[in-house]
């Protein structure tokens, strides 16, 4: 798709191969067939619940998940502007919203760590935990290395850049339950 091999890239990437990010595209179809199955699956989950009568949290929750995906490719953008790396950008963006379908692999082989340890005797709820950290920290320290090869920059400011936009996602995340919150104990 777009010149670029999605997989590969994601594959070099997860491997410690600052080659894979020349695998996504550079343009701005790419970045939008990267956000596009995002899109998608939220308005699946959302019109989910609202068909259930749930239709003030499926528009909290379409809202809310909306700006955050958005979130990558403006802090991605934003990063780019101020490290004079505007030309690389779409690409960077762009592998960073295909890596968010890494949660599916790596949530799966946690899955299974967690079933192995705590069948050994092991207890669940810190394994769990253990394992969600594991995965987080990966995905952390997975973005770092595609910003630092998509912007071509150092690992300091890579660093930066995926610290400050996981802080608005995380802002954003919870800003409209606190808001929601605040509004119906008013």
């Amino acid at each position: 798709m777009f010149g670029s091999n999605v997989l590969k890239g994601l594959l070099l990437l997860a491997r410690g191969k600052p080659a894979g990010i020349a695998e996504f595209g550079n343009t701005a179809d790419a970045l939008g067939a990267s956000l596009a199955p995002l899109f998608a699956v939220l308005l699946v989950i959302s019109g989910l619940a609202a068909a259930q009568g749930h239709w003030r949290d499926a528009l909290l929750f379409l809202l809310m998940n909306f700006c955050a995906v958005l979130t990558i490719p403006i802090a991605t953008h934003t990063g780019a502007a101020w490290l004079g790396r505007e030309a690389f950008w779409l690409r960077t963006a762009t592998a960073l919203n295909w890596s968010i379908w890494l949660l599916i692999p790596l949530g799966l082989i946690a899955g299974l760590l967690t079933g192995v340890l705590t069948q050994s005797g092991l207890p669940f709820t810190p394994v769990f935990d253990a394992m969600l950290c594991l995965v987080g920290v990966y995905l952390f320290a997975y973005h770092c290395f595609a910003v630092r090869a998509g912007l071509q920059t150092t690992l300091a400011r890579a660093l930066l850049i995926v610290l400050a936009t996981n802080i608005v996602i995380g802002l954003l995340s919870v800003a409209p339950d606190i808001l929601d919150y605040a509004f119906a104990h008013a």
